[in-house]
């Protein structure tokens, strides 16, 4: 295939993706299977394989996916039902005080981000925002931005969130050094996207009254039936910590014993999410006083709202088969070998693309990262970590009408849209370009 036939189906295909999600409204997922099949038939490929092609790709992504969505999102729910992220939230904001507000509620969106994705986390944490504006007398939107940008960080950067997990495969990066470096270059990246810019745009956007939605959070208060700040955090942070024990396995243990393998077993990715979200059953639930049947209801209706997610993921995982499997994916990056684009920078323009074309980061890290991990087998000098943190960075860019974030914001927060696209999209942009220079500022230390 020529490089300028598979560069103008690629366009097409992500330009319709566009125009028809984005300007007539349809089904993101019933968009991508289509776009994704018409592509692959476009490229030269007979419709049955094509239809193969799709259901593998997708089949692939969600055998591993799934698994961290559904853990990940009952983990969030206990965190909220039993009033951990209450806790959480109110004793790092007593320690801050409420001239450093800001600054605390992006720490929060830090912590509880890691365990949950966007949409979750900003659920959870948006009735505090309300209450904590109330009782400060602080501007809602210099608690809710710093809390929404590091939420989008974590969610973008450091597993294990089931994007970067896809990337980390992709790419065949430690997941034990991603974190590392997710958590040094995520963190200014959160503060300058987050409090700096919320405190300098605030001032700008004039909202009539209060939010329509803030009076159902009015007397949300759990005072004194809580569980404890330590508890709650170590619970959160439990399947980080168990991913940073089974990378480091080889290190404080014989290779091929019986502790390694152990160590290497609670490190997994499945296995760490499923301990941590056992434990929480029985921190979070059994020992606030929640009855086995109440625990169970908990962690049933809370997967109802992740189907989407899982279809998009799965959309996506398809669609960008259909690029490997119709030779569109190898002709582009071979251009791009040719024109010795940096890895680093071409990871980045792919994800930025996708994330216009779908809207979801999720989408849009993990068909970055299955289209730009085939390049990084064969070159040198490139970190498998940065290149995970600059596909998130990318993945999250504009923060587009046509992502679920947007319109959560606009709603939760009072905006209208162009005041939502001063805010919000203008947020997300900070983190993608930063990240894109903090990745290659620390190329030129990390290889």
């Amino acid at each position: 295939m020529s490089p300028i036939l598979a560069i103008s189906l690629a366009t097409a295909a992500i330009g319709a993706v566009v125009l028809l999600i984005g300007r007539y409204k349809l089904n993101p997922f019933i968009v991508l299977v289509c776009v994704s099949i018409l592509l692959a038939i476009c490229a030269g490929m007979p419709p049955q394989k094509a239809v193969a092609s799709f259901e593998e790709g997708a089949g692939h992504v969600l055998g591993h996916i799934a698994t961290v969505i559904a853990l990940g999102t009952m983990l969030g729910k206990m965190l909220a039902e039993s009033g951990g992220a209450d806790q959480i939230a109110l004793t790092i904001t007593r320690l801050a005080g409420t001239k450093r507000i800001s600054w605390a509620m992006m720490v929060i969106g830090l912590l509880i981000g890691l365990p949950v994705f966007f949409e979750v986390g900003f659920v959870l944490l948006i009735p505090l925002a309300f209450t904590l504006a109330r009782r400060t007398s602080t501007p809602l939107l210099l608690l809710a931005l710093p809390m929404g940008a590091a939420l989008s960080v974590t969610h973008a950067m450091i597993p294990p969130h089931p994007a970067t997990l896809l990337a980390l495969a992709a790419y065949h990066a430690d997941t034990g050094r991603t974190i590392f470096w997710g958590v040094i270059i995520g963190t200014p990246i959160a503060a300058l996207a987050g409090p700096v810019y919320a405190r300098f745009i605030t001032p700008h956007i004039h909202t009539e009254g209060e939010a329509a939605l803030a009076e159902q959070f009015a007397s949300r208060d759990r005072p004194g039936d809580m569980p404890p700040f330590l508890t709650t955090v170590l619970t959160i942070l439990a399947p980080v910590l168990l991913m940073l024990v089974g990378s480091a396995a080889d290190l404080i243990t014989s290779p091929g014993g019986l502790a390694n393998t152990i160590l290497h077993f609670v490190g997994n990715t499945d296995i760490a999410l499923l301990l941590a979200t056992v434990l929480s059953f029985y921190v979070l639930g059994l020992a606030r006083g929640f009855s086995r049947e109440t625990i169970l209801r908990f962690t049933t209706e809370c997967l109802g709202p992740t189907a989407l997610i899982m279809l998009l993921v799965g959309a996506g995982g398809g669609f960008g088969r259909e690029l490997i499997d119709s030779g569109v994916s190898k002709a582009i990056t071979d251009v791009a070998v040719g024109a010795h684009v940096p890895l680093l920078v071409l990871a980045w323009l792919v994800a930025v693309v996708v994330r216009v074309a779908a809207g979801s980061a999720t989408v849009a890290m993990s068909t970055a990262s299955g289209i730009v991990g085939p390049i990084l087998l064969h070159s040198h000098g490139t970190s498998p970590e940065l290149m995970v943190l600059v596909t998130g960075a990318g993945s999250v860019a504009l923060g587009p009408m046509n992502d679920a974030g947007f319109w959560q914001i606009k709603e939760y927060l009072g905006l209208t849209v162009g005041q939502a696209i001063k805010t919000w999209s203008v947020i997300e942009t900070l983190i993608a370009v930063l990240g894109l220079v903090f990745c290659l500022l620390a190329s030129l230390f990390v290889h």
